[in-house]
């Protein structure tokens, strides 16, 4: 009986719903079924509201971040490294900001860095700033053959008819480089940019300061015509930038359409100074020191690159022509 009582209700109800509203049966079984089915504008109503609520939360999540970005500005990936120093000295200068950079010049500047040391961190520095500053060379494509694998292990030095060897697409470097090393601190930066354009040719330029921080030039090894499309000059310290400009002015009365200066540290207004003269200059240093001493060095700079680098002592100006048993002071080491 049961189950018959429950198969009867079922039935009540299906026969209930396909009827038409105003043939449906009133009472509780009517209120009952009403509860069970909420209207339809009730359900589009809420829907409607909740739609604006998420809406007006969306406004006010964005206009929070707005604020959070405008109070706090983008920092870039510590990961990554700045491709460019833009600000204040514009974009053809580049400030390494290399980690492995920065850890060097620390060893670089330390007095007591032996003069052993010093030209092998100046020649591992200058072959990172060598490659951040020759990337505005440009290429040309050359052909080339690749020899097979299997050939590879039987013949090493490549051997045979030539007949399997695969042919490819390679690159070449475009311009025609040249490396003026200011003598003689610029000496050490010639090897390991060598090793990076190992097809440059290399015309020394030899200067060298006076009292009145001019300087002067004893010596050039510039060829009489010019057949370079782009130079680095490289001297490990720019000071009042006065050695550099002189170089600098002497490459574009040559001829040379690209000069690139190299340094490994530079002062800020031997910069300044070098970009005002030449802004058309590209310039890449390891770093920038804030001051000048009145002597014109660079504070904190690393002393005088050319003693440090071939372990020389500091000469007077008055008696740099001056054989050593003459002199007044003697060059001992224990001094």
């Amino acid at each position: 009986e049961g189950h018959t009582e429950k198969n009867r209700r079922q039935k009540v109800k299906i026969s209930f719903l396909g009827q038409p509203q105003s043939r449906r049966m009133n009472g509780p079984a009517s209120l009952a079924l009403h509860t069970s089915q909420p209207d339809t504008s009730e359900v589009s109503s809420k829907r409607k509201t909740n739609q604006i609520m998420a809406e007006e939360e969306k406004k006010c999540d964005d206009a929070a971040a707005a604020a959070a970005s405008d109070d706090a500005p983008l920092r870039p990936s510590p990961a990554k490294v700045q491709p460019s120093f833009t600000a204040p000295y514009g974009p053809n200068v580049h400030v390494s900001a290399h980690p492995v950079v920065s850890h060097k010049l620390s060893v670089l500047r330390s007095s007591s860095t032996s003069p052993s040391s010093f030209r092998a961190v100046l020649r591992e520095i200058t072959f990172h700033l060598g490659y951040e500053a020759t990337a505005t060379l440009t290429t040309r494509e050359v052909p080339i053959t690749v020899p097979p694998a299997k050939k590879c292990r039987t013949n090493a030095g490549g051997g045979g008819d030539g007949n399997d060897h695969v042919e490819a697409t390679g690159h070449k470097i475009k311009e025609r480089v040249a490396l003026i090393p200011i003598m003689r601190s610029g000496l050490g930066m010639v090897d390991p940019m060598l090793e990076l354009v190992n097809d440059a040719a290399v015309h020394h330029v030899g200067m060298y300061r006076t009292k009145s921080l001019m300087p002067v030039q004893y010596y050039n090894r510039l060829p009489r015509e010019c057949e370079v499309d782009a130079a680095y000059v490289l001297d490990p310290l720019i000071a009042t930038s006065n050695t550099v400009m002189s170089v600098v002015g002497m490459l574009k009365k040559w001829g040379v359409a690209q000069i690139h200066v190299l340094s490994v540290i530079a002062s800020r207004d031997g910069l300044s100074e070098l970009l005002r003269h030449h802004p058309d200059v590209r310039v890449t240093v390891g770093c920038v020191d804030g001051s000048l001493s009145e002597d014109g060095d660079v504070l904190p700079g690393l002393g005088d690159a050319g003693d440090r680098l071939y372990g020389t002592p500091t000469i007077d100006d008055e008696e740099e022509l001056v054989h050593p048993s003459k002199r007044k002071r003697t060059m001992s080491v224990g001094e």
